[in-house]
């Protein structure tokens, strides 16, 4: 009986092995490997992902620090303003160093000549600042055009190698068509993500600065009221 079970475990753990060495073992990829295989043209999408990826924080800190204001400073503004403290209001509005501060020093500085006047020059001082807030902006939006065109490049370029192998070897086989597909499949995919990337970030800073120039006209007219109020 031993006897027996002994075959009978030596013939399952053959079986065993057998089986084993039947499935193939599947070879494991890293990320940067695969994307080596996209070829020559993930170089250009290397440099558009850190240009985008430079641009959208450097933009993010410089709108960030732009929309930053106190939840006080029109009210001390408008204290000072309406007790004749005009040197205080200006020294407050320089401090502030940002654009709703800009704005109302150079609205401080033409007091005493007419409202149409004052609006016109914190309108150009508004138009300045969103300008600096604007600025390298587009590139983002350059960036989400361009990278997808790159991607279909690549599946150009992956075509022409699958139909080249095909041609140079005569077989159509997995071996041969395996290149020109990672080219193919690799660049497209990575140039839809950049272009995606790029498209996301330039709407969500673009929301922000739309958000600060909202902060901007309200401090303005607020300003513009306070200038009006002991007239009235």
């Amino acid at each position: 009986m031993f006897y027996l079970l002994q075959i009978t475990n030596t013939i399952a753990d053959s079986t065993s092995k057998a089986i084993a060495n039947a499935i193939p073992v599947v070879e494991k990829i890293s990320m940067w490997d695969l994307l080596q295989k996209g070829g020559f043209i993930m170089y250009p999408l290397y440099f558009l992902l850190v240009i985008t990826l430079f641009v959208f924080f450097e933009r993010l800190i410089a709108i960030s620090k732009a929309s930053k204001i106190d939840a006080g400073f029109m009210n001390i503004i408008r204290d000072n303003i309406i007790t004749g403290n005009v040197s205080a209001a200006r020294n407050l509005a320089k401090s502030a160093n940002n654009p709703v501060g800009r704005m109302i020093d150079k609205g401080i500085q033409r007091i005493g000549k007419s409202i149409d006047a004052i609006e016109k020059s914190m309108e150009n001082v508004g138009k300045l600042e969103m300008y600096k807030m604007e600025r390298n902006l587009s590139i983002l939006s350059l960036v989400a055009g361009i990278a997808p065109m790159f991607g279909f490049l690549g599946t150009i370029v992956g075509m022409v190698q699958l139909f080249y192998g095909i041609a140079s070897t005569g077989e159509y086989t997995l071996g041969t068509i395996a290149g020109g597909i990672y080219t193919k499949m690799v660049t497209s995919a990575s140039g839809l993500i950049i272009g995606l990337i790029a498209y996301v970030g330039y709407n969500y800073l673009s929301t922000q600065i739309d958000k600060t120039a909202n902060k901007m006209e309200s401090a303005s007219a607020d300003f513009i009221d306070m200038l009006q109020e002991p007239t009235r």
